[in-house]
């Protein structure tokens, strides 16, 4: 059965444009050019991919995002003309999980498209939640510990010295990665790689983002070096 596509763009040219590439391809597609039209066919249909531009009428692609919220099982893909680091990485919090920026070959977006249906079916188990590369399995099952930091996956928590600490899914998910590689220096494409479920080609500064956002709520709340930079490399946490 053919994977069906929502398409949420007010361009009409493009919009109808990446329709006709997606029906070639194969794929069935609905199409929608405003924010609260998107979001209401969203929650009342079951798609299998959401291709979302930030800049809509009615309500833009990120609120959007919000109010499907984390829990939503369709992937959502989006599509902006903006550059700046901080709107892809408050898409990708909000739960997208890629985006792409405009303008766009339509052969990257299809090969998107692609990993996205493979790597996030819905209703199936979302690759990001299985970072580690087949490290030893931890003392708890489901529990990581560096130091007097612990994760606990199952209670989706963390924790240093029995405080607890606030984390975004993916800096979750960020944080997982480095715990169950100690001592293995990853590169800002290992990390977007296992972060988000596929191999990024450029944009790797959004990984110094996040790394910031975890120094700051861990390393520099409780005045710890846990997350060391290595220059021209990427970065690691040390076991000792």
């Amino acid at each position: 059965m053919a994977a069906h596509i929502l398409v949420v763009e007010d361009e009409e040219k493009l919009a109808r444009f990446v329709e006709l590439e997606l029906i070639h391809e194969g794929y069935e597609v609905t199409k929608s050019g405003d924010g609260r039209e998107a979001l209401e066919l969203a929650t009342e249909n079951t798609y299998d991919l959401i291709l979302l531009d930030i800049m809509l009428p009615g309500l833009n692609g990120l609120e959007v995002l919000r109010r499907l919220g984390n829990s939503h099982p369709t992937p959502v893909i989006l599509l902006t003309a903006r550059d700046a680091v901080m709107d892809k990485v408050s898409g990708l919090d909000a739960g997208a999980v890629d985006y792409i920026t405009k303008p766009f070959a339509i052969e990257e977006l299809l090969a998107r498209v692609r990993v996205a249906l493979k790597l996030h079916p819905v209703g199936g188990a979302d690759s990001a939640s299985s970072a580690s590369d087949g490290t030893a399995a931890p003392a708890e099952e489901g529990v990581y510990r560096w130091k007097s930091l612990a994760l606990d996956e199952k209670k989706h928590r963390v924790t240093y010295d029995g405080k607890e600490i606030t984390l975004t899914n993916r800096e979750f998910e960020m944080l997982k990665v480095f715990l169950t590689n100690q001592d293995i220096v990853l590169t800002r494409d290992t990390l977007l790689e296992k972060v988000c479920g596929y191999d990024y080609v450029g944009e790797t500064n959004v990984v110094d983002v996040y790394v910031r956002f975890l120094r700051s709520k861990i390393d520099e709340a409780f005045d710890i070096k846990m997350i060391e930079t290595v220059r021209g490399v990427g970065y690691v946490i040390k076991s000792e």
